[in-house]
């Protein structure tokens, strides 16, 4: 072989090598989950109300409840339809009267939907068919 065969071949072979490396670090980095896909809350619980609704406001110390009993099994978000700048979310969701709150799963899949006041105790049920646990204090 002379040198530029000698070359050739190297070059070749270090393409090659890349090549492997680079796809054994795609394979890895797909096989392995990301942080965020484990960090996801497998319930979205919506509210749709007001802050000066008063059933709406009855519900804020339940949502919070919620969001300190499930931890990072859930994520809780508020939306105030009466202010404009929220108002897109009564038409996304579809709502009819305040407060509504709906469920959704991991994937953004509604399973669940309540109008009115909804009782702490009636939105323990509904988690815990879905899978959700108390989180003990200091878990």
């Amino acid at each position: 072989m002379n040198k530029q065969e000698l070359i050739l071949v190297a070059l070749i072979a270090v393409g090659m090598s890349a090549a492997t490396l680079v796809g054994q670090s795609k394979a890895n980095k797909s096989t392995t989950p990301s942080k965020t896909t484990n960090d996801k809350p497998l319930v979205i619980f919506v509210e749709l109300g007001s802050v000066k609704c008063i059933p709406c406001r009855q519900m804020q110390p339940v949502m919070a409840a919620i969001e300190k009993k499930y931890a990072a099994q859930i994520k809780v978000v508020f939306h105030d339809v009466w202010k404009p700048e929220q108002q897109q979310y009564a038409e996304q969701y579809g709502i009819k009267l305040i407060p509504t709150q709906v469920f959704l799963d991991k994937s953004g899949g509604e399973f669940f939907r309540h109008e009115g006041f909804f009782p702490e105790e009636e939105i323990h049920k509904l988690l815990q068919k879905r899978g959700l646990k108390i989180q003990k204090s200091g878990d």
